[in-house]
């Protein structure tokens, strides 16, 4: 029996944030992609037109959480509310990335992470595997950091003063390559408090940070979705915030087979994941292909300073005064000279000497990590460096980072749209079809199949 034949009532829309890939699914399932319009008035609100009937329908709804997130986001909403007005039978929001994922229970800490606002293009590039210590923001940092038009102003003269053993990776050409340009409230940290390494105020007081994963989940199923499928959510726990469905399937099957099929001599390749977290995503591979595992573990200790703590009588600039105010002869400098300091350490635990490594990460962004993490394998000896990764969001300089890292090929899916970031990488740049999982995925719960076959085998 034809895929045409088993489609019961089933209509797909796609939003405007990955039109292709809603074009690839209906291609799989040999259906025409529903007609939605979406445009906005001139304050910024979004207005959403179903021109194709939905009344007693099977709808699903494909919206990546990538580009501008925040309209593609309220865009789903919009359309979700508007298919139930319609009385549709069932809403199925397809994420093929879940936006806000990365926020469900921890909060998200910039200056704890390293993870920068806003970046610039630069001709040079520091990819040391151990990340700077972390340090408050301070007035002075931020007046030399932010120009008065909220731009990034980078001297890159002075990269290595803080660390002379950083090393630095020169790349022939100038780079050419504009970074994609989010909006962010980057100059709203000229008016945040100065906080420590743990984000507590001076006054011991730490700082609330949002977690939204529930927040996220309720904005869903009140919009009406009956149900979702996601594909590597970056954390698992997020499904537990529904009280509808969640379908996330992995695209562990497909990575097996790419690795399986065009890394020569695979079995004696290092599957390697970049931080701790992915560790359980990388041996599931390195386990099921049987090959070996490395890990690199980043951790922060507290480093006790030497010497009996400074008096008000010391010569020493940094001094605690009897009301325990802090005073310095140097305002670039925050900390007590006695306080236990944040130190940033980074260790490869595996053997990579003359092996092919394989990173595996579920999501890149900014590409800090991944970069790091290639330029410590290439010091340990590796012989070539592959980095596989599910949602390749590269925002910021993430694509220029990685043309001038160590990195040898990048394989990435079109959760995410990758057009632009193929023409500038090129052959260093494979890009794996998710669509026939996503379609099958469609296609068996739309006639009442079981999805689980999925999870382990890909399609």
């Amino acid at each position: 029996m034809s895929t045409q034949a088993t489609m019961r009532d089933i209509v797909v829309l796609g939003g405007s944030s990955h039109p292709l890939l809603t074009k690839t699914i209906c291609r799989n399932l040999t259906i025409e992609p529903g007609e939605l319009d979406s445009h906005k008035f001139a304050n910024g609100e979004t207005s959403i037109i179903v021109k194709d009937s939905v009344r007693e329908k099977d709808v699903f709804i494909v919206q990546s959480g990538c580009g501008h997130v925040n309209d593609t986001f309220i865009e789903l909403l919009i359309t979700i509310a508007a298919c139930k007005t319609a009385s549709a039978k069932r809403v199925t929001a397809v994420l093929p990335l879940f936006p806000y994922s990365r926020q469900p229970d921890v909060p998200f800490m910039p200056n704890s992470t390293g993870a920068p606002s806003v970046s610039t293009t630069k001709e040079t590039y520091t990819f040391e595997s151990a990340p700077s210590t972390p340090k408050p923001l301070s007035k002075n940092d931020n007046r030399d950091f932010f120009n008065n038009a909220g731009e990034t102003n980078v001297n890159t003269g002075n990269i290595n003063k803080e660390n002379p053993r950083m090393d630095k990776i020169k790349h022939p050409q100038p780079a050419r390559y504009t970074p994609k340009s989010v909006i962010t409230n980057s100059a709203a940290t000229h008016f945040l408090p100065q906080i420590d390494a743990q984000g507590k105020t001076d006054s011991g007081y730490k700082q609330w940070i949002s977690p939204n994963g529930t927040l996220i989940a309720n904005l869903l199923t009140t919009a009406g979705a009956d149900r979702v499928i996601t594909m590597d959510l970056h954390d698992p726990q997020f499904q537990g915030f529904f009280n509808i469905p969640v379908d996330n399937l992995h695209s562990r099957p497909i990575m097996k087979r790419y690795i399986t099929d065009y890394i020569p001599n695979y079995r004696e390749c290092v599957i390697v994941s970049p931080d701790s977290g992915g560790a359980k995503r990388a041996t599931a591979i390195a386990d099921s292909i049987g090959c070996t595992f490395a890990l690199i573990h980043k951790e922060r200790r507290a480093k006790l300073p030497k010497g009996p703590p400074q008096t008000p009588s010391s010569t020493s600039s940094t001094f605690l005064t009897s009301d325990l105010t802090q005073t310095t002869a140097t305002p670039q400098s925050p900390y007590h000279q006695n306080t236990p300091k944040m130190v940033a350490t980074t260790m490869l635990v595996g053997d990579v000497k003359d092996k092919v490594c394989v990173l595996i990460d579920d999501l890149v962004d900014t590409s800090y990590t991944i970069t790091r993490a290639a330029k410590l394998l290439k010091d340990e000896g590796a012989k070539y460096v592959y980095a596989l990764v599910t949602h390749g969001i590269f925002s910021g300089d993430a694509i220029n980072r990685i043309r001038m890292s160590q990195i040898d090929k990048v394989v990435t899916t079109n959760s995410v749209p990758q057009s632009e970031n193929v023409a500038i990488l090129k052959d260093r740049m494979e890009v794996l079809d998710v669509s026939r999982i996503f379609a099958e995925a469609i296609r068996r719960i739309n006639n009442g199949e079981s999805v689980s076959m999925l999870f382990d085998h890909g399609w």
